[in-house]
């Protein structure tokens, strides 16, 4: 597994990390196989992945829990990624926007004591509190860094404004953000914000949500409670429409004898090498066919072909509300 040092200063981390929400949450048979989940994360070392991203609103709080498990004996050889801010602890503990810096302490606590830790290598804020300036909770970040609790800062879907004025406080390391030839939004202006910047780029569900895996063509693969069956691209008229993008993805997969996840993945490894996306899966075969992706090398005539392929139809959530754009 190749590796990539995350911003100008930060992390050295796998090209490829693991995305480990869906072992717990929002995805169709979350938080039933926890064995199963810990085998895919021990298996992930074993194949060089370095980089496990959780959040405590993942169960919420289990994900973190897992993680801090499965890597316990591993700790110093990995990077822990998560995140904060969809909780309130300043209450009843209830899910809303909460950026302030007393809230950030608080979830700070919390999580390191689920991962079991002394410190969080890269610690995002998950969502923009429009309430709170972010030179406020960024500055309460900075506190963190300088007493070792954390080692880097992070920003998850955060605008261009949002991210110079972070920047401008203390250093961001890292930029979370949905990225897949499904969202291709932050090549307009966050791609080449962070790049000025010296800001790694994390793209998340760099498969689409599993849609780029190309096993999804109906609701009906999907359980009551997974998301997904709420979520504008897979709705209707739009899943039938969107299905196209995943023929123009099993096509030049056809040409190399691959899987789609894997050309998805490495079309977006191809589109620069200063980001490192975080595919998800609880399963270990899924997780082989993922990182296999880093050594697959895509032609110009191919990658101009996925470039070619059109936008989805649909917005990314349902809610865009949270979506500092």
């Amino acid at each position: 597994m190749h590796t990539i040092t995350l911003g100008t200063n930060g992390p050295e981390v796998s090209r490829l990390g693991l995305g480990c929400m869906g072992m717990s949450d929002f995805y169709t048979g979350h938080g039933t196989d926890e064995q199963g989940s810990i085998a895919t994360i021990h298996r992930a070392l074993e194949l060089g992945v370095t980089f496990f991203d959780t959040a405590e609103i993942y169960g919420p709080f289990t994900n973190e829990e897992l993680v801090g498990k499965a890597l316990a004996a591993h700790r110093d050889e990995v990077t822990i990624a998560t995140k904060f801010g969809f909780i309130q602890h300043l209450g009843d503990g209830s899910r809303g926007l909460d950026g302030r810096p007393e809230n950030a302490r608080l979830a700070l606590e919390g999580s390191l004591k689920r991962l079991g830790t002394d410190h969080i290598d890269l610690y995002y804020q998950h969502r923009m509190d429009p309430k709170v300036p972010i030179e406020e909770t960024v500055g309460a970040l900075a506190e963190f860094v300088a007493e070792g609790k954390i080692r880097y800062i992070g920003l998850s879907e955060a605008a261009p404004e949002t991210i110079r004025r972070a920047h401008a406080v203390h250093p961001v390391t890292a930029l979370q953000t949905e990225y897949s030839l499904w969202s291709r939004d932050p090549e307009a202006e966050i791609l080449p914000t962070v790049r000025e910047l010296g800001i790694g780029f994390v793209p998340y569900s760099p498969l689409g949500r599993g849609f780029l895996t190309g096993t999804i063509r109906s609701l009906d693969q999907l359980d009551e409670k997974d998301f997904r069956r709420n979520n504008p691209r897979f709705e209707g008229e739009n899943l039938a429409a969107n299905i196209r993008i995943v023929e123009q993805v099993d096509a030049v997969a056809a040409e190399l004898g691959a899987k789609p996840g894997q050309v998805a993945l490495a079309w977006l490894l191809a589109q620069g090498d200063d980001i490192a996306p975080i595919p998800g899966t609880k399963r270990v075969s899924y997780l082989e066919e993922n990182t296999a992706a880093d050594a697959l090398v895509l032609t110009e005539a191919q990658l101009a072909a996925l470039d070619a392929v059109a936008a989805p139809v649909g917005d990314r959530y349902a809610d865009m509300t949270p979506v500092n754009r």
